[in-house]
């Protein structure tokens, strides 16, 4: 993803910012910066691009361009991935050190988060020790100033030898000074700064030494921009082995085959033998010599008031990540959410339903006006329109309640403390913490929730997250689960009260799913998926205002019309083909007809009747119709039916046998049964095989069915 020369934006017109054809002398410099401190927003803000970053499904680890310029220079914008460090413990760690190492940047712009600066100082004093022409850009000002914390930015400039610029990167013209800054940098005019020098443990001090003359002469035989000899000589020490495939591939040769390189590290390692230091322990003084540097420059630079982090976000992440009250709030707040998606999304559900229908009438007359034959009719209009009526009256209203509800608790910091308190539970199961973020985004599209899995690095747990992602119920599982709930739980009445139960019986169901994610995690990790969990760094983000309007938009738009469309395109030939077994008949007797009579036994063993199974198979493109298709089947007519109300609905099924248990092993299996088919061809794309696909069919569903026989015949027991 990148601008291309006739690319334009919003700053074009500015007299500062120019957005123009690179010249030949452009200058390359790189945005660099750990997550959630607005590096995307500085990009877009000098190139003129308005793109939406995610920092958590989806995320690419590409290196985004933009082109942006001032009357003395012209500008060539990198943003590489945000990261927390340049250890490179993950893909996006490497990109970004990879980049900065060997990308050939003229400079170097950390963007840095004014209410956490000394987090963020990790990041800047390993990047001043890879590299010269480093330029600080605290970000988010004026969240500092609203919490009370005070940045020194000249104390800061000191501290660390390099420009620091203050800015307001959602205020344009906030930026001129950092723009300023690149170029005095540029013209060679920074002034008589000496970068900051990280200082290490004495022994790591004089291992380093006795490898950089060897590794300034490598750097100086490759003719290339690189990295300083000092932090090249620590990183030979460690025995990164992604670096040294990097540097082969930069430098032209194996460094580790230089003669001078490797006498240097064998007398190295014989001294850091002597102190008792292996390269574990050698890693460690590195990592504590950069925290302990940090901690002290942002000591110095930032005064906190009473109302900063330490005030009203401490006392929140007291409540919303402590043991006691973490899980409690998480459950209550699923709860709220689904209370209001069933109540907001009753009634537009229900116009929009009876306006769709209305244009199914319109289009028979018409059809009956132009004499068209019956066949075609019933085919276009009571199977493909029918259908599609039924998926987008069912998913629309609640998934346009659903998504920008799930969006809002994401752009005001929650979701990263649901995955810090789920973190636990998933290491138990030897699964990533990052899986809980992949499971709320289940919520509303399982499909969408195997896209997120993207951001899971391990390749063991993406599989694992994968393959137990549709234990939690989709938008579309929710309007069967609702009905058998109220019809069978909670009585027909509607109200204040029914709603507010209906909401947590369904988030009990949620839970349940939850926990047979857990469960069904730590058997594939020690079987199928065998592996120790991996580490990652988790930040938790300050809480911000969320902005109602672009998330309201941007999840409609990104999320819930998205996910619509791909359960139509689905949804229209499975109507085709129900419309079929519906109305081609075999001895006087509906296909329909015949397949439920000849999965009735098996059903039965499982506490549910052939017709209720026919529909899971037939409702495989879209869970949303399973319910239509068991009324369908029940009637015996030739086309999807909507009862009239709920109580209906519930004569007609006890009137067909259902009981209680039925409605109990319907819900289980609705929970735990095969993925639709847009999430399975998810799954294919994002493994690139049917392997691990059929897995994802197999898993869930054998378990549904060992659950469901389990309380049927449970249930034949105490009846």
């Amino acid at each position: 993803m990148g601008l291309t020369i006739n690319s334009t934006g919003k700053g074009a017109a500015d007299k500062e910012l120019i957005i123009r054809k690179p010249s030949k002398d452009a200058k390359v410099v790189a945005l660099a910066g750990n997550p959630n401190v607005g590096k995307s927003t500085v990009f877009n803000g000098l190139t003129g691009l308005n793109q939406h970053t995610g920092n958590w499904p989806g995320k690419t680890v590409a290196n985004a361009q933009g082109l942006c310029g001032t009357n003395r220079h012209s500008y060539v914008l990198v943003d590489i991935p945000g990261t927390y460090s340049l250890m490179a413990h993950s893909a996006e760690e490497e990109v970004a050190r990879n980049f900065i190492c060997f990308g050939g940047a003229d400079e170097v712009v950390v963007v840095c988060d004014a209410t956490c600066l000394e987090r963020n100082l990790n990041l800047v004093l390993q990047t001043i020790e890879i590299c010269n022409h480093v330029i600080v850009c605290v970000n988010l000002l004026d969240e500092a100033k609203r919490k009370h914390i005070r940045v020194d930015l000249e104390q800061l400039e000191n501290r660390l030898g390099v420009p620091v610029v203050g800015a307001v990167a959602r205020e344009r013209r906030s930026l001129d000074a950092l723009l300023a800054v690149m170029d005095d940098v540029a013209d060679g005019k920074g002034g008589n700064r000496t970068p900051v020098v990280i200082s290490y443990p004495e022994e790591v001090e004089q291992a380093a030494a006795l490898v950089m003359p060897a590794a300034a002469d490598m750097i100086k035989r490759s003719g290339r921009k690189g990295p300083s000899a000092k932090w090249l000589a620590l990183k030979l020490l460690e025995g990164d082995e992604s670096l040294l495939k990097e540097l082969e591939e930069a430098f032209g040769t194996d460094i580790m085959k230089d003669d001078a390189t490797a006498a240097a590290l064998k007398e190295a390692y014989a001294l850091l033998k002597e102190k008792g230091i292996d390269r574990n322990v050698l890693k460690d003084k590195i990592v504590s010599a950069i925290v302990r540097q940090a901690e002290a420059i942002g000591k110095a630079a930032v005064q906190c008031g009473g109302r900063g982090y330490r005030g009203m976000d401490k006392k929140l992440d007291t409540i919303l990540t402590s043991r006691r009250t973490g899980y409690p709030v998480m459950i209550a707040l699923l709860a709220f959410v689904l209370w209001l998606t069933i109540t907001g999304a009753n009634y537009p559900s229900q116009l929009l339903s009876q306006g769709l229908f209305w244009i199914q009438d319109r289009l028979m007359e018409l059809c009956v006006h132009m004499q068209v034959p019956g066949w075609i009719t019933g085919m276009l209009i009571q199977g493909v329109y029918r259908v599609l009526a039924w998926v987008v009256s069912v998913m629309l209203p609640p998934m346009a309640i659903f998504f920008p509800l799930f969006t809002l608790l994401e752009d005001a910091g929650y979701l990263p403390r649901v995955a810090y308190n789920l973190d636990k539970p998933f290491k138990r199961c030897r699964a990533c913490g990052k899986q809980a973020l992949t499971m709320c985004m289940g919520f509303g599209c399982n499909a969408a929730g195997i896209v997120g899995c993207r951001i899971i690095d391990s390749p063991r747990e993406r599989l694992i997250a994968m393959l137990t992602n549709n234990f939690v119920p989709c938008n579309g599982r929710f309007p069967t689960l609702i009905a058998l709930i109220t019809m069978f739980f909670i009585g027909t009445e509607r109200g204040p009260g029914a709603t507010l139960l209906a909401a947590l019986m369904l988030t009990a169901v949620i839970v349940l799913g939850v926990l047979m994610t857990f469960l069904v995690s730590g058997v594939l990790s020690k079987t199928m998926l065998k592996g120790i969990p991996s580490s990652f760094t988790l930040e938790l983000p300050p809480y911000r205002r969320p902005q109602i309007g672009k998330v309201v938009v941007r999840s409609i738009f990104d999320r819930t019309l998205f996910v619509l469309g791909r359960a139509v395109v689905v949804a229209a030939p499975a109507g085709l083909v129900i419309w079929l077994l519906a109305n081609v008949d075999a001895g006087g007797v509906s296909l329909l007809t015949h397949c439920c009579d000849f999965l009735n036994p098996f059903a039965r063993l499982l506490g549910l009747d052939g017709v209720i199974l026919m529909a899971f198979i037939l409702g495989f493109p879209a869970n949303e119709i399973v319910v239509p298709i068991i009324i369908m089947a029940y009637t015996a007519q030739g086309s999807i039916l909507e009862m009239d109300s709920l109580t209906q609905m519930h004569q007609l099924f006890v009137d067909n046998g259902w009981t209680w248990v039925t409605a109990v092993c319907t819900m289980l299996f609705s929970l735990m049964h095969w993925p639709c088919s847009t999430t399975l061809l998810t799954i294919r794309k994002e493994t690139g095989g049917f392997k691990w696909m059929a897995a994802a069919f197999l898993i869930p569903t054998v378990t549904g069915m060992l659950f469901c026989f389990l309380v049927s015949r449970a249930a034949l027991l105490v009846m």
